[in-house]
């Protein structure tokens, strides 16, 4: 796959935090290191396909760090690195305009939701 040049600065953050979980992730295991378990609690609706692929993926990228206890039952624990810390850092002001617009968001979806149809009636 060839590799498409940044033209700023946006382009690499998005490529790491893409997909509809990855951020949410980065948000639970900058609050404290994490198991698998508990990462599957803390952001509802992934699938375990899912986290792991996108576990994996953070990791490639240096983003979360994978240590594993050798120890039985096998445990592994995921944390955020410092390049981590400091994306998640840089997530905050989204996330406070997130919570800023919540309630407007969620209703002018639900507005378009009651409008449009639906895939069954086409």
């Amino acid at each position: 796959m060839q590799q498409i040049p940044y033209t700023c600065g946006l382009g690499p953050a998005i490529d790491v935090i893409s997909g509809k979980w990855k951020a949410l992730l980065l948000w639970a295991i900058a609050e404290k290191p994490c198991r698998f378990g508990e990462l599957k609690r803390a952001v509802p609706g992934i699938t375990e396909k899912m986290l792991i692929q996108h576990l994996r993926e953070l990791e490639a990228d240096g983003i979360v760090h994978r240590e594993v206890f050798h120890e039985i039952p096998p445990k592994v624990v995921y944390s955020a690195t410092e390049l981590g810390a400091s994306l998640n850092k840089a997530l905050e002001p989204l996330g406070a305009w997130g919570d800023a617009h919540l309630t407007e968001i969620s209703a002018r979806r639900q507005r378009k939701a009651a409008i449009s149809p639906g895939p069954e009636s086409m």
